[in-house]
């Protein structure tokens, strides 16, 4: 059985997918890109683009019923791989050892022409979850 996660706090979904969702002890959390969740507008500026991003992943990861410390795998989308290295340097900010898996692909385009996107995969052994 799957459920849904939603928040208010992080942008709604601009597509036919949901913000997270939960099977069993996994919750999958969709891509998140930079738009702030009360304009639906992209932020500005590659690093406020990236702290946007862990924001809004965030907010996700609590409705759920977990935190960054749940993450289990990290996929991080750059539109310039040049970039990776101060992704890493914002990340640090976010997470703590051990860090979660992670992979990151150069890509073409994000949506809405932003620079980064990252989905995650959260591992929520208690039966609980929810949304806000």
């Amino acid at each position: 059985m799957k459920q849904a996660i939603a928040t208010a706090h992080a942008p709604a979904a601009i597509g036919t997918y949901s913000q997270a969702v939960r099977a069993g002890d996994a919750v999958y959390l969709s891509g998140q890109i930079p738009l702030d969740p009360s304009t639906m507008q992209l932020v500005e500026g590659f690093e406020a683009q990236v702290r946007r991003v862990f924001d809004n992943l965030l907010a996700v990861c609590h409705a759920a019923g977990g935190s960054f410390d749940d993450v289990v795998r990290l996929t991080i989308y750059l539109t310039d791989l040049a970039n990776f290295p101060k992704v890493n340097e914002v990340m640090a900010g976010y997470f703590h050892e051990p860090y979660p898996a992670r992979a990151t692909v150069g890509v073409a385009a994000l949506p809405r022409g932003a620079a980064v996107e990252i989905d995650a995969i959260l591992h929520l052994p208690a039966a609980d979850s929810g949304g806000d």
